[in-house]
């Protein structure tokens, strides 16, 4: 809320992409309430992030599943009924979904970006056309995920008198867990799943990983004490997620999120927005906030892995 005035409706949206015979397309959506054409896009849910509402929205109005790639630039409007919306956009890779359509839309139409130009109803949505099309002729459109994720609220260590590595999550980190933490992990559609062997990171990224049918993974260099007494491998631990190149979510705690921010920040591609850059100086200085999702978009693998965009993920 500014100046008294009213609050700004939060949404997100996809621009669902995919290749048809070798040549890019993107799904635009027919309304017929207000017969025009646009991305899907929608409100956010009380409590709701907003990859998880760009990619829930996008799913009632389309039946299509997209996994979240490159973030696009934001729309800001007036709407007729007073106050302003803001809309986050995404790339979406679709992943599944008969395209069964929504209420409020009559048809789902795949277009090239040139024939999508011509049909979008408000000139304010050639933006994100325009910035994905200009990310495809760089060859930067296929990219993947690294979801770094801090463990959520743990029992406090005071109150825990058996090994610390066995203290659970308490009740508001549990629904941290299985609310905001999955459905973010759901939007980006990571393939692999990372923790620590500790129940509180195993507690955090478990209610996803069984959902999605995923194995979760633990390894003793993600723990605090697996850390203390062999710090090398946490860099071991990364290189590998970057020799892969695929969609990983990684669960780990405070003491060696800065370790892995510097590494993060080290691979920082030259075309990374210096808000970003400074967002990863800051977590390599101190850590991220439990619970939290960093939601880092990479492109390439192996040495040539470079991170393109971050979006930090706080809870409320």
């Amino acid at each position: 809320m500014s100046g008294g005035g009213p609050p700004v409706v939060r949404a997100g949206g996809v621009l669902p992409v995919r290749r048809r015979h070798g040549k890019l397309e993107v799904a635009l959506v027919h309304r017929p309430k207000y017969d025009d054409w646009s991305w899907p896009k929608g409100k956010l849910d009380r409590g709701e992030d907003f990859p998880s509402a760009a990619v829930r929205e996008t799913w009632e109005e389309t039946g299509l599943r997209v996994r979240l790639g490159m973030p696009l630039p934001p729309a800001r409007y007036r709407l007729t009924s007073g106050p302003d919306k803001l809309v986050h956009y995404w790339t979406g890779e679709v992943s599944g979904g008969a395209g069964a359509l929504d209420h409020e839309v009559d048809e789902v139409a795949w277009l090239s970006p040139k024939q999508a130009s011509r049909r979008l109803s408000y000139p304010r949505d050639r933006d994100q056309l325009d910035a994905l099309v200009a990310l495809d002729d760089a060859d930067r459109l296929a990219t993947w995920s690294l979801l770094v994720v801090r463990h959520a609220l743990a029992v406090p260590r005071s109150e825990w008198h058996d090994p610390d590595p066995r203290r659970p999550l308490t009740r508001p980190g549990r629904q941290r867990a299985r609310g905001r933490v999955q459905a973010l992990l759901s939007a980006y559609g990571p393939e692999v799943v990372l923790s620590s062997p500790s129940v509180r990171c195993t507690e955090t990224v478990e209610p996803f990983a069984a959902a999605e049918g995923i194995p979760l993974t633990t390894k003793k260099g993600l723990s605090e004490e697996g850390f203390e007494a062999h710090p090398g491998a946490l860099a071991k631990h990364v290189e590998r997620v970057m020799a892969q190149g695929v969609g990983t979510a990684l669960c780990t705690h405070g003491p060696l999120l800065p370790d892995l921010a510097g590494m993060l920040l080290a691979r920082a591609d030259a075309s990374l927005e210096s808000s970003d850059r400074r967002m990863l100086k800051r977590l390599a200085g101190r850590p991220m906030d439990k619970g939290e999702v960093l939601a880092c978009t990479m492109l390439g693998a192996g040495r040539k892995a470079r991170v393109v965009a971050v979006e930090r993920h706080r809870p409320a």
